[in-house]
């Protein structure tokens, strides 16, 4: 099976076609090997490369295929991740100067799950310092730049996540979502990506942002592909305070049973309202695409999200000063000056309305629960409301960032603050050419419905399928 090949597989033909001993793991791990290296120079995707280790571990699959013994449902499949979960002996410098001495001494529980999968590890990606901006610029290690357009950004925080997906490097990454971060790279690089449940897959072992917010949840090319990778890494961990008890159902038994059925729900507007008109255009189509997959499309009256904007930006201001403010006083040269200015901002945080926040919040989300899903099973919403900006135009000190910031804001922290699960959906380009994705939003624990309604949605529409084009020479 030649690279090319390889190349237009989504993770679940390539986990088959190992299984069938079609293409050895080996031979994946030196395709996304290859493919990591070569698009580097145009990316900047990965932190570290990490040959020895991936070969070691697809060799592992193909002597236990060999030997007919039993392997992972993950068995062979080259994955990379955010550079803020641990691997005991590996460096995280979770994208900063001041933690690039950091060796962890534990695994995070998602690693070594993907670990007894059978996922072949190859290596750290590139994200944002601390996590902690949603473009994804990092003057630390170099700006990871979008696949598609390298003058644009891939969003953030999770970066490198969704830019090494999107050239086909990888067939899924983590990535952390506190604000938008996994959702926004999948936007950005039109590639999907699921925001579960908070509380839904361990955060032992990974770096702290906000405690109140974060989500560990995967960048693939479907959302077939995510589902399975979610049904590895979830599941309650008592090295995770914070986690949830819940079971993980299996999502991957009723994947195939069609949006029939199933309703999706677009509050008037929410798809038009405040985007912009290269955007809005894209998104005018997604309800008639979701007609087209078999789902019914409801008209909900406004869903009060912008409201929930100011209560999401203090939990996660407050957490985040609490959890890296001290950075500040002890290296605050060393930061990056968005960080060190976010940080300072964040410590203003009113101590009053942090707590406000996090009381008001179970009865806002039970509210807001009750009374949107009883009309639907998921709620389409924007992602980006801009075009995908370019990097010069975003960074620090740009003139136009503080007119473009606002589009990454939308409805998207409101998520984080309700804690609810969001699947991000490749929806279309822009007349440039750029990626527009959507996502929807469904009850809490109910990743298996969004998962349904995804692969219906990618089955009547094949953005999902794109590729950029290769680096240029």
């Amino acid at each position: 099976m030649d690279a090319a090949t390889i190349a237009t597989m989504t993770l679940v033909e390539a986990r088959d076609a190992v299984r069938r001993r079609e293409v050895r793991a080996a031979a994946l791990a030196e395709s996304a090997l290859a493919a990591l290296a070569l698009w580097q120079t145009q990316t900047n995707a990965a932190a570290a490369i990490e040959p020895a280790r991936a070969l070691a571990m697809a060799e592992s699959v193909d002597a236990a295929l060999a030997a007919g013994r039993t392997v992972g449902p993950l068995a062979g499949v080259p994955m990379a991740h955010k550079d803020m979960m641990f691997r005991a002996g590996r460096p995280a410098p979770c994208g900063s100067r001041v933690l690039a001495g950091q060796v962890p001494a534990v695994t995070a529980t998602v690693l070594a799950r993907l670990d007894a999968a059978g996922a072949v590890d190859c290596g750290t990606l590139n994200m944002a310092e601390f996590a902690f901006n949603p473009t994804g610029h990092n003057p630390h290690t170099g700006h990871v730049r979008n696949p598609w357009d390298p003058d644009r950004v891939p969003g953030g925080s999770s970066s490198g996540s969704g830019a090494a997906v999107a050239c086909g490097a990888v067939f899924a990454a983590l990535g952390s979502d506190t604000g938008g971060s996994i959702r926004f790279p999948a936007a950005c690089c039109g590639v999907t990506g699921i925001k579960p449940t908070l509380g839904r897959v361990p955060r032992a072992g990974t770096m702290p942002l906000s405690p109140s917010l974060d989500t560990i949840g995967p960048l693939a090319r479907t959302a077939r592909d995510c589902a399975l990778v979610l049904a590895a890494i979830a599941g309650p961990d008592p090295d995770d305070p914070h986690g949830d008890a819940a079971p993980v159902p299996d999502w991957m038994a009723a994947l195939d049973a069609g949006a029939q059925g199933l309703t999706v729900g677009v509050a008037a507007g929410s798809l038009s309202d405040g985007l912009d008109p290269g955007v809005a255009a894209v998104l005018a189509e997604v309800p008639a695409a979701w007609r087209a997959a078999g789902a019914t499309v409801v008209e909900l009256p406004p869903l009060g999200l912008a409201a929930l904007r100011a209560p999401h930006l203090n939990v996660l201001m407050a957490e985040a000063a609490a959890t890296h403010g001290h950075w500040l006083d002890t290296h605050g040269q060393a930061l990056a000056p968005l960080t060190a200015a976010s940080l300072a901002k964040a410590r203003g945080i009113d101590p009053a309305a942090y707590r406000d926040a996090l009381e008001r919040r179970r009865a806002v989300t039970e509210t807001f629960c009750r009374e949107t899903f009883a009309r639907c099973d998921a709620v389409a919403l924007p992602l980006l409301w801009i075009p995908v900006p370019r990097l010069a135009e975003t960074d620090w000190g740009a003139p136009e960032r503080a007119r473009l910031l606002p589009g990454f804001l939308g409805h998207v922290g409101a998520i984080n603050y309700l804690g609810l699960p969001a699947l991000a959906l490749p929806s279309g380009f822009d007349a440039n050419g750029l990626p527009v994705g959507h996502q929807i939003v469904g009850r809490p624990f109910d990743e298996g419905t969004l998962f349904r309604l995804g692969v219906a949605f990618q089955a009547a529409t094949d953005w999902h399928r794109r590729r950029p084009p290769l680096p240029r020479a």
